[in-house]
């Protein structure tokens, strides 16, 4: 249920033009932690190079990253319930670009570890805040457009990167990948400090502290899969198996604390609600699916297309362009429609889209490829717009940012374990022993067993999604 307070914040009518800026800052937090995500990646070589180091060496300017805004997600979002959200959002905001700064100034491989980790962290709030804010700034009928909008700016974030880091890296050298996130962080700190709505000061009931014990098993928790989804691409080893241990270890002590501490990081009594907890579930599988076309793209097109690199980076660009292009008209379409009808219309697209890239490979073909892609794409973009709003429509105000940063966590988890899993799914369905060497018969029946997983997977979220809506009274479209 809503609370009083939030839904009179909630529903009260704001002005167009501050309303656009209101949707400004918080689309900027959105765009620069995937910005922070994909641009890295293509600097890998170059910093190898700069910093005469191995490739396991620079990954971990990846993974700092990557692991620091997983594990202290959930952490950052319940601080914001407790300490106010829109004051933790401006510390991230600074915190990030000041780490950028030093990112750029590092002159050890060391302390760009740690800055990218500082980053990382700044993402963190930046990601789970912004979402869990719209709840405070934006008029109700629109929250699936604002929805759709911040899910195109982190599609835009992820596709911008690679292109914007080869240009910056060609023409300043390495320090300016991370360089352009201090203009561009002032930009957004001052937008978000002049346009977001100071929070009303509600007094809890009882003493609500934060759950120390529970976030420090969290994170090391999280922190164990993260590792055992990254460390070793793709191939698993006994520190893999051991660190999946360790994982599994931690999350069943977590349960046990949470549901035994009087300050909970996470209620338990949470996951009973069928919306909340099919959102995040879908939203998992959602990404695993995802991330297995992003991995599994580049070595179709180079081996079993014969494609160049140039070629098989404008093909690929195929798939964030879709999505950066739909998220807006996708929120549209759940404030019209309702957010559940619309969930389950984008889960069928996938299936379809995925069958048919599916089959498609049969008969490698650029079209073939690209099609499908299209679809599936589009159909995620719009996915995503209604699942984010049907989660965060309803939220108590008091735990906004714990489910903004679980929904957001989700989605990271999804995406690590598709980078892993289904590419080692992709491995084995090549028979393969070095894919950058595969015979292009070998790649194409990859692709092919691949796909079908993932509309398998697909398909289980639809199935979640059809027994939540039977769970559920059927929503009502958002706008009047």
């Amino acid at each position: 249920m809503v609370s009083g307070t939030s839904r009179a914040v909630a529903e009260s009518p704001v002005p167009q033009l501050s309303f656009r800026w209101v949707l400004a800052s918080l689309a900027l937090c959105m765009l620069l932690p995937s910005l922070g995500t994909s641009i890295a990646n293509v600097a890998l070589p170059t910093l190898a190079g700069a910093f005469a180091a191995s490739f396991q060496q620079v990954q971990w300017v990846v993974l700092a990253y990557l692991v620091a805004t997983t594990t202290l997600i959930i952490s950052v979002g319940r601080l914001g319930d407790l300490t106010g959200r829109r004051r933790l959002l401006l510390a991230g905001i600074a915190l990030f670009t000041a780490a950028s700064g030093l990112c750029g100034l590092a002159s050890e491989l060391w302390l760009l570890i740690a800055a990218r980790a500082v980053q990382g962290l700044g993402a963190a709030i930046m990601v789970a805040l912004a979402m869990a804010l719209v709840g405070e700034a934006v008029p109700k009928a629109r929250t699936g457009s604002a929805m759709g909008l911040l899910g195109t700016m982190s599609a835009l974030g992820t596709a911008l990167g690679p292109t914007l880091g080869g240009v910056l890296i060609a023409r300043f050298g390495w320090p300016a990948i991370f360089f352009i996130n201090v203009p561009l962080g002032a930009v957004a700190w001052v937008l978000a400090q002049r346009c977001l709505p100071v929070e009303p000061r509600a007094p809890k009931p009882g003493h609500v502290g934060f759950d120390a014990a529970g976030t420090a098993l969290l994170v090391l928790t999280l922190a164990a899969y993260a590792l055992a989804m990254t460390v070793g691409r793709g191939r698993f080893s006994a520190a893999n198996i051991a660190l999946l241990v360790a994982a599994a270890l931690g999350g069943a002590l977590f349960v046990w604390v949470e549901a035994r501490a009087a300050s909970p990081l996470i209620h338990l009594a949470m996951f009973r609600d069928p919306v909340l907890s099919a959102g995040l579930a879908m939203s998992a599988i959602v990404s695993t699916v995802m991330m297995a076309t992003l991995v599994i793209g580049p070595f179709y097109l180079a081996r079993a297309l014969g494609l160049g690199t140039t070629l098989v980076g404008i093909v690929m660009s195929a798939g964030p362009l879709v999505a950066a292009l739909t998220g807006v008209p996708a929120g549209r379409i759940v404030d019209r429609l309702g957010a559940q009808r619309t969930s389950v219309s984008g889960l069928v697209g996938m299936v379809v889209g995925c069958l048919a890239l599916s089959m498609s490979a049969a008969a490698p073909c650029i079209p073939g490829y690209v099609i499908p892609i299209v679809v599936v794409t589009a159909s995620y973009a719009l996915f995503q717009a209604a699942n984010n709003t049907a989660v965060m429509c309803d939220v108590d105000r008091d735990r906004r940012g714990v489910v903004s940063a679980m929904l957001n966590l989700s989605r990271n988890l999804g995406l690590i374990t598709g980078a892993s899993v289904m590419g080692a799914v992709f491995a084995l369905a090549s028979r393969a022993d070095d894919l950058t060497t595969a015979p292009p018969d070998a790649i194409a029946l990859g692709m092919r067993v691949t796909v079908a997983v993932a509309a398998g997977l697909v398909v289980v979220a639809l199935v979640i999604a059809l027994a939540s809506m039977s769970r559920t009274r059927p929503a009502r479209p958002l706008a009047s």
